[in-house]
C-alpha cells in the first residue's frame, strides 16, 4: 500500500500538467470572426481584392472625367454642342474598337504569366490573308473564317513553341512578328489589297440605334471575355498559371496546354479585330495594324493587370484602351501633334507602373498590420 501511495498522486500531477482540450472549432466561425475583426464587425467587400479592382476602375473613370474636362476647356466651341459630343464620343469607341478586342487576348496572355509582341502582325497577315483575290472568291462567310482560323493558327503556333519548345515568350513572339509581316508582304507582294465584299465592307458603316456595329462587336468580345476570366474555370486557371506556375501545375493544371490556349485566344481576338480593320480601311497591307502590340500592352497596364502576371481585369483593360482613344482624340482636336501624343502616352504607362507597385506594396503591408493584429 505504501508503493502505490506515490504512483496514484503522480498521474493527477501529470494530468495537471497537460494542457487542456479545446473543443472542435467551426471553420464558418473562424472565417466569420476574422471578418468581424478585419472590417470591424461588418463584412468588408471594398477592402477586399473585389474592392482594390473597383478602386482602381473608379480611379479609371476619373481619369477620362478629367480628359473629357480638359477637352471642354480647351475647345469649349466644339463641346458645347450637344450633337458633337454624341458623334465624338462614338467616334472614340470606334476608334477604340479593333484595340480593344486585341487588347481582350492580351489581357488573357498577360494574367496567364506571358507577353505577346506579334498581335499586330497576326492582324496583318490574317487581314492580307483575307483579302486575297481566292479567299474574297468565297464571300465574307470564306473571309471571316479565313482571318479568324488565320489568327487562331498562329497563336497556337506561339503556344508550342513558347511550352513545348520552352522558348522564352517575349522571343517567341517577337520572332513571330518578324515572320507574320513578312508572310503577309510576301502573299500581297507588297501591295495594298482592296476588299471587294460589301459585306465586310458595310460592318463599319453600319449603326444599329444609332451605335456602330464595331462598338457591338467590341461589347460581345469584352463580355465573353469577362465571363471567361471570371466565371469559368478556364479564368481561374489562368489566375493560377500565372500567380504560380509550378504551384499550378501541383494542383493538376496542365500548364502548358493551359498556355497554349492563351495565346490561341489571343490569335482569335486578332482574326477578329483583322476583320474589323480591314471593313473600316476597305483594305488590307502588309504594315496595318503597325504598333498595336504596344497599344494593347500599354491598355492592359493601364488598367491594373501585372505584367508579373496573376492578376488583372478586362473592365479595366478596356478602361484603358478608352483613355489612350480619347487622349488620341483630345490631341487630333487641338491640332497636336502625334509626337507629342506618344510622349505623353509613355509618361502614363510609366505613371501607371509606378503606382501599380504602390499600391502593391501598400496593400501587403497593410494586410500584414491586420493579421498580426487580429493574431
Amino acid at each position: 500500500m505504501s508503493e502505490a501511495t506515490p504512483t496514484s498522486t503522480a498521474a493527477p500531477d501529470r494530468a495537471a500538467k497537460l494542457p487542456a482540450q479545446s473543443p472542435p472549432v467551426d471553420p464558418a466561425e473562424t472565417a466569420a470572426a476574422a471578418d468581424h475583426a478585419v472590417s470591424g464587425g461588418r463584412l468588408s467587400w471594398w477592402r477586399g481584392e473585389g474592392g482594390e479592382g473597383a478602386k482602381r476602375n473608379l480611379g479609371l473613370i476619373a481619369v477620362l472625367v478629367a480628359l473629357v474636362v480638359i477637352g471642354a476647356l480647351t475647345r469649349p466651341d466644339l463641346y458645347s454642342n450637344a450633337d458633337w459630343v454624341w458623334a465624338n464620343t462614338l467616334t472614340i469607341l470606334k476608334l477604340a474598337s479593333v484595340v480593344g478586342v486585341v487588347t481582350v487576348g492580351m489581357t488573357f496572355v498577360i494574367i496567364g504569366g506571358g507577353i505577346d509582341l506579334s498581335v499586330g502582325a497576326i492582324v496583318a497577315l490574317a487581314g492580307v490573308w483575307a483579302t486575297t483575290v481566292a479567299t474574297q472568291s468565297y464571300g465574307a462567310g470564306g473571309m471571316i473564317f479565313c482571318a479568324l482560323t488565320v489568327g487562331l493558327g498562329v497563336g497556337l503556333v506561339n503556344g508550342l513553341l513558347i511550352s513545348y519548345g520552352r522558348l522564352v515568350p517575349f522571343i517567341a513572339t517577337l520572332a513571330m512578328l518578324v515572320a507574320a509581316r513578312g508572310l503577309a508582304a510576301e502573299l500581297s507582294d507588297k501591295q495594298t489589297q482592296v476588299s471587294n465584299n460589301t459585306t465586310i465592307n458595310d460592318i463599319a458603316s453600319t449603326n444599329l440605334l444609332g451605335i456602330p456595329l464595331l462598338v457591338y462587336i467590341l461589347a460581345a468580345v469584352v463580355i465573353a471575355g469577362w465571363v471567361l476570366l471570371n466565371r469559368t474555370t478556364f479564368g481561374r486557371r489562368t489566375v493560377a498559371v500565372g500567380g504560380n506556375p509550378e504551384a499550378a501545375r501541383l494542383a493538376g493544371i496542365n500548364v502548358k496546354r493551359h498556355t497554349v490556349m492563351l495565346y490561341a485566344l489571343s490569335g482569335l481576338c486578332c482574326g477578329i479585330a483583322a476583320i474589323m480593320l480591314t471593313a473600316q480601311a476597305t483594305s488590307a497591307q502588309a504594315a496595318m495594324a503597325n504598333l498595336y502590340e504596344l497599344d494593347a500592352i500599354a491598355a492592359a497596364i493601364i488598367g491594373g493587370t501585372l505584367l508579373s502576371g496573376g492578376r488583372g481585369t478586362i473592365i479595366g483593360s478596356l478602361l484603358g484602351v478608352i483613355i489612350f482613344s480619347t487622349i488620341t482624340n483630345l490631341f487630333a482636336i487641338n491640332g497636336l501633334t502625334s509626337e507629342a501624343q506618344n510622349m505623353v502616352k509613355g509618361g502614363i504607362i510609366v505613371a501607371a507602373v509606378l503606382v501599380q507597385q504602390v499600391q502593391f506594396r501598400s496593400l501587403t503591408q497593410f494586410l500584414g498590420r491586420n493579421r498580426l493584429t487580429t493574431t
